[in-house]
């Protein structure tokens, strides 16, 4: 059990998820749990918390952990080994391949999910002292265009504005972002400006997501065109002289080829319409909006990114705010909404292949730089690959060892499949992790280490508006696990470099670090925090949420950037970049005559090894889904709630479908977090093109070619299990978490007759059952119980009226149950005491749709600010705000005589 002292005060941390980066106070229960708020003193969020971050809680349990170094034997099988024999066997293996094939035969893979102190000693130990730059992290497969873009535009990654912006502006364009669902606490944020100061909204999104409910004008453009919207906009802009002269003139170069590009790519409305699917009208009204205000800012995040084009988008947006000078100052410039939680402090710290530490890039100066400040006896002198280039090397034998810490590539690069093989050919895969097991390390780790997960980690991460805060550590270390900043400086000094890898403590590397920043800086690099250089431990301990630049002999304050220009090009001036003609990669055709759009869930997060333990995030969506259009389903014989194979060249996958008017017509949309252990055949990664923008290296994940045909299963049902919960080999299922136990919803060819042979296989043996069987109808349902309590049950009918879980699933969680409601169970029906809720729709509260009806039609709350005031739905993150209003719209209210 990972538990602390009694009665422990609350620590304040920062959540694990999203790069919004918000505050977060654990107070830990002594049991190995912790209660979990909002820090209403952080300044970016204020108290609040979404769904995810308000369950956190939920997420501490060991059960799932990697808890000791394992490694594999000669026959195969991994089994439990020390510290010493680990890391003997890491730095081992790692010498010997650079030795026979030198240091370009290594690699790292890291994530964002690292703290900047994990990601800095990771980024020394290959960059300075392997000799190789053959270390990326998933980060490049939601900012790395974000990045290029902003290189390119300001000479160097630097985000101009901060979230105080989103409160200033007038208007505030998103593009590319379901800021509702996967940024609520910004969203909610900007729905605060909306309402107190009437901003307006513009949303450009191919899909019509729950942020374009609260919208002024919603752009629906084609995958992949959002160039054409603002290379038009900078013709219109220019064409009805709203461009700052002055700015231009005094601030940046390429202006010219800029417009020239922009009016080969958009020449006339007529154009851009046709191009991007977007009335021309609309268009309109979005320029004029643009044009007429002032304070804009122009917020992008994957659906921008993650392009073939992403760089060049990029660039198309910030040349819009670089022409009219709307940039760095209050209320307006371009900002990227970043992904994950620390993918900005990987930048800082060098993360990606094609950068050095403290944003620096591998010109021969900075190479030679930080190469001194490391006293780096093995510079690398290149750029190494990026990460689908990475995964080629490893397939054709080039990468020989890898390092893969706190990510899982066999699920969310592009070609999941292609990736999930190549590692198998690898001659050492070690995988630092906090579970023991996931899709990556099933594809044959030799070393698993044991990493600290959140809760237990001490470090700092950097949000989406520069600001650096703490995590804190607030349970202890379980098992055996170590930090991950240990776990490489342990294997570096293996390796033979100890006196560069003697840290003690996280502050000695954060030390480090922001000395790096400030080494023959002198105003000429952006990323400069040498102000916390000479942080005492307990400063560092203590330090409060602060954003850089923070060089030495200036006080600490909130900043923007290039107001006044002082770009980071040798001629301090901005760039506006010609981007490419924009073209999809590869067109539909018969064979693949649809678009697949990818993307992110409300509740889930990745690939679900955290937020797939919280049954409060589990009960939203509980099943991998395709959304599709009403018209294309119906052309194809898809079933709303049916089941279909969504297909590309590159795999395929099962799931459930949801027929919805929000989706643009020809085109697909499928979440990305099912993994091969959460569901059967729902691995949509293994569908995305590995094509990659050629700039930034990121991976075009909006526009992959694919078809989709229905699939038919004649039964469909649920189990639930006190213990692991293995379901026939020819069920399509999705593991779904709840309170004491398993649980799974499928659906199957298999009679009601066949799962009754397999109850017993279920549950196991010993225990009362109760049983129905109704062959005819294809009808089966069983419950065990042990003592009074419910231990197992497995409902089983026809797929066009499949049993409903919700009433069972609340009496599964029970402690005990009376006999007559032991009696019940098998009427899947609610029973005294414990009332159905139904299907959840606000996560933050756990209130279900039942409850939300109930209270709608009896008359006790008939809006969605009553139901908030009456049920709290709605009163957190506001993430389920649209729902709770398609609801209230939908709902019939009994009028009492």
């Amino acid at each position: 059990m990972n538990a602390s002292a009694q009665h422990p005060p609350a620590v304040r941390t920062t959540c694990a998820y999203c790069g919004v980066g918000c505050g977060v106070l654990a107070k830990p229960d002594g049991i190995g749990g912790a209660a979990i708020s909002g820090d209403l003193e952080h300044p970016a969020n204020y108290g609040r918390l979404c769904s995810k971050g308000s369950a956190l809680g939920e997420t501490l349990a060991l059960d799932t952990r990697l808890l000791h170094p394992m490694q594999r034997g000669v026959d195969g099988t991994m089994a439990r080994t020390s510290w010493d024999e680990a890391l003997a066997t890491v730095a081992k293996g790692f010498a010997e391949t650079i030795a026979r094939h030198g240091p370009d035969s290594v690699a790292f893979y890291l994530s964002g999910q690292l703290l900047t102190e994990d990601y800095y000693v990771a980024n020394k130990l290959m960059k300075g002292f392997i000799g190789s730059a053959n270390v990326d992290t998933n980060s490049r497969l939601c900012m790395a265009s974000s990045v290029a873009g902003h290189r390119r535009a300001f000479g160097s990654d630097t985000v101009p504005g901060s979230y105080a912006d989103l409160d200033e502006a007038d208007l505030i364009v998103l593009v590319g972002s379901n800021a509702a669902w996967c940024h609520p606490v910004l969203y909610q944020r900007i729905i605060a400006n909306k309402r107190a100061r009437g901003a307006r909204i513009v949303v450009i999104d191919p899909r019509r997501t729950a942020t374009v409910e609260d919208d002024d004008l919603h752009l629906p453009v084609a995958p992949g065109m959002d160039t054409v919207l603002f290379s038009g906009l900078l013709v219109h802009l220019a064409d009805t002289l709203r461009l700052d002269y002055d700015y231009l003139a005094a601030h940046t170069t390429g202006f010219t080829e800029a417009l020239v590009r922009a009016h080969e790519i958009a020449p006339d409305l007529t154009a851009m319409a046709a191009m991007t699917g977007v009335d021309a009208a609309d268009i309109a009204r979005f320029f004029a909006l643009f044009r007429g205000t002032e304070k804009v800012v122009t917020c992008y995040s994957q659906g921008v990114n993650q392009s073939a084009q992403g760089t060049d988008k990029v660039n198309a947006i910030i040349n819009c705010h670089l022409a009219t000078g709307r940039i760095g100052r209050p209320g307006m410039g371009p900002f990227s909404l970043t992904g994950q939680p620390n993918a900005m402090g990987g930048r800082e710290v060098g993360g990606l292949a094609n950068q050095l530490a403290a944003h620096m890039g591998f010109d021969a100066e900075s190479i030679d730089r930080v190469g001194r400040f490391w006293r780096a006896p093995s510079m690398a002198q290149r750029e190494g690959l990026k990460a689908v280039q990475m995964f080629d090397a490893i397939e054709r034998g080039e990468i020989k060892a890898l390092w893969i810490m706190a990510t899982n590539p066999a699920v969310s690069l592009p070609r999941a499949g292609f990736v999930q093989q190549a590692l198998k050919k690898l001659d050492l895969l070690v995988i630092s992790e906090n579970v023991i097991s996931n899709d990556t390390v099933a594809a044959g780790a030799h070393v698993l280490l044991p990493a600290a997960a959140w809760g237990e980690k001490d470090g700092t991460v950097t949000n989406s508006e520069r600001r650096i805060s703490r995590q804190r550590a607030f349970l202890p270390l379980p098992g055996e696990a170590k930090p991950d900043w240990w776990i490489v400086s342990q294997v570096a000094q293996h390796m033979g470099f100890a006196d560069a890898f003697a840290y003690r403590s996280a502050a000695d590397i954060f030390r480090e670090h922001a000395a790096l920043s400030a080494f023959e800086n002198d105003g000429t690099r952006d990323f400069d925090i040498g102000a916390l250089a000479t942080l005492s431990d307990d400063a560092y301990h203590a330090l409060e949420p602060v954003q850089w630049p923070a060089p030495a002999g200036a006080p600490l304050a909130d900043s923007r950037f290039f107001a006044e220009g002082a770009y980071y090009t040798p001629d301090r001036k901005a760039r506006l970049i010609a981007p490419a003609l924009p073209a999809v990669h590869e067109a539909p055709s018969p064979a693949f005559p649809l678009v697949l759009n990818t993307g992110r869930i409300r509740d889930q997060w990745h690939t679900m090894t955290r937020s797939g333990l919280s049954p409060r995030l589990g009960a939203h969506l509980p099943e991998p889904f395709v959304e599709v259009h009403p018209d294309d389903a119906a052309q194809l014989g898809l079933i709303d709630g049916g089941f279909a194979r969504v297909s590309t060249r590159y795999g395929a996958c099962v799931l459930k479908v949801m027929i919805s008017a929000g989706q643009k017509r020809g085109t697909l949309f499928a979440p990305i977090h099912w993994s091969g252990e959460a569901a059967a055949a729902a691995r949509v990664g293994a569908l995305v093109a590995p094509i990659t923008d050629p700039i930034s290296g990121q991976p075009e994940a909006k526009a992959t070619p694919a078809e989709i045909a229905p699939v038919g299963y004649a039964l469909r049902g649920f189990a639930l299990a006190r213990g692991a919960l293995m379901l026939p080999a020819e069920s399509w299922w999705a593991k779904v978490a709840v309170r004491g136990g398993a649980a799974a919803l499928f659906a199957s060819n298999a009679s009601a007759a066949e799962w009754r042979a397999q109850a017993a296989a279920l549950f196991g043996d010993g225990l009362e059952l109760a049983e129905y069987l109704d062959e005819p109808r294809q009808s089966y349902r069983a419950a065990a119980f042990e003592d009074g309590r419910l231990v197992g049950c497995v409902f089983v009918g026809p797929a066009e009226a499949a049993p409903q879980w919700d009433a069972v699933k609340a009496l599964f969680e029970a402690e005990a149950l009376p006999a007559p409601q032991r009696r019940a169970v098998l009427s899947g029906r609610s029973t005294d005491g414990l009332a159905d809720t139904g299907p959840t729709v606000c996560a933050c509260f756990g209130v279900g749709l039942h409850t939300i009806r109930d209270a709608i039609t009896s008359g006790a709350a008939v809006s969605v600010e009553a139901i908030g005031k009456s049920l709290r739905a709605g009163t957190n993150c506001g993430s389920c705000l649209p729902e709770l209003r398609k609801i209230v719209a939908g709902t019939k209210v009994v009028v009492a005589a």
